[in-house]
């Protein structure tokens, strides 16, 4: 099997192109980035990317402090069976000699796979997958030729050959099937930049705080100016009054 994770999906395509050299165009996937979208997508990823993926620098106990779910609900519905751990970061279920023996390397951590490709790029890989035979595991993706890892989404959103013929249908719409890949996407998002919601929470205090000192230091520059100019104007007439008496 050739080994197509090198270093990950960061490390993909340097120019995004197509297997014929065409430029790779890049869907934007439709969700509205807030909790319940990544809470969503974290239980499908936890459904059906975590048992070959890691995202180890997102600490299950992130999860409640940032999104607000329970450790029961983690633990349930995002922790992997087998001794996860909530104070670590998210493991796989595969262990690395398994991976490296099945597909060649380990498939790539997904931590900050967003952060350096962007969003509408992992979309755009999830969702463009064809059947290959030629392939060892059956499968090819448009925006990353050769790649190791199979269509773990297809029973979902269907099988399709390379030209976009349907060969089997999906369990699923394709308009939900769409929209839960984009909220893997979200999730992955969020898994790059834990920080984010807690940012957006604090931010308006930073910026309103920002925003009095702006007006406190307008305020102090006008008072200080005005004691400058009145002091200016005291010494004018002092000298007006004087030049007076000197004429006199």
């Amino acid at each position: 099997m050739r080994k197509t994770w090198t270093g990950g999906l960061v490390a993909a395509l340097a120019t995004l192109g197509l297997g014929c050299g065409q430029a790779a165009t890049l869907a934007t996937p439709s969700y509205t980035f807030n909790k319940p979208t990544v809470i969503a997508g974290a239980k499908l990823f936890a459904d059906h990317c975590s048992a070959c993926h890691a995202v180890s620098s997102l600490r299950y106990n992130r999860l409640a402090a940032d999104l607000g779910m329970t450790k029961a609900e983690i633990k349930k519905d995002i922790m992997l069976p087998g001794g996860a751990n909530y104070l670590q970061g998210m493991q796989p279920t595969m262990s690395q000699a398994d991976a490296k023996k099945w597909f060649g390397l380990p498939p790539p951590n997904l931590s900050h796979i967003v952060r350096a490709e962007g969003a509408r790029w992992v979309y755009t890989y999830l969702t463009s997958f064809y059947w290959d035979p030629k392939r060892p595991s059956g499968w090819n993706n448009h925006i990353f030729p050769n790649v190791a890892m199979p269509d773990i989404l297809a029973p979902w959103g269907g099988t399709y050959t390379k030209n976009g013929k349907l060969l089997q249908a999906g369990r699923e719409s394709p308009a939900l099937y769409h929209k839960q890949v984009a909220e893997i996407v979200a999730f992955l998002r969020y898994a790059s930049d834990p920080s984010v919601f807690e940012r957006r929470a604090i931010g308006r205090y930073v910026l309103g705080t920002l925003i009095l000192l702006t007006i406190l230091a307008y305020l102090l520059k006008k008072d200080y100016w005005r004691d400058i100019h009145n002091k200016d104007e005291a010494e004018k007439a002092k000298a007006a009054k004087k030049a007076g008496s000197a004429k006199a």
